[in-house]
């Protein structure tokens, strides 16, 4: 009984900090990895309560959520910087474009003069 008690007021723990983790100032990557943990181990802390090892599930579970916690928010940092590189890409392209009119529209004032 004490077990379950202990792998509940884990899993509450787990769930009532994940708010804080994915609300500071963390990068997504880590953002993942945070969260991945808590929830891990609080999934760990269930299925370890019902093996009658709460703690060795917590830990474990905790390792395998922050691996993939990780992997998810990795990917989606990455996902972000890829889409903030094309609206700068574009935003120069644009400027470049314009910077090009504006050689073609003084050439052509400079051969009228």
């Amino acid at each position: 009984m004490r077990k379950k008690f202990i792998a509940g007021l884990m899993l509450v723990g787990a769930i009532g900090t994940a708010p804080a983790v994915t609300s500071a100032q963390f990068t997504e990557t880590q953002k993942g990895t945070g969260v991945g943990v808590l929830l891990g181990a609080g999934t760990g802390a269930i299925v370890g309560a019902a093996v009658h090892h709460p703690i060795a599930g917590t830990f474990i579970g905790a390792g395998i959520g922050g691996v993939g916690g990780y992997a998810v928010g990795h990917e989606l940092q990455q996902q972000n910087m890829n889409y903030e590189n094309r609206r700068v890409l574009v935003s120069q392209e644009r400027q470049i474009e314009r910077q090009r009119r504006e050689i073609e529209q003084l050439k052509q004032e400079q051969a009228t003069e």
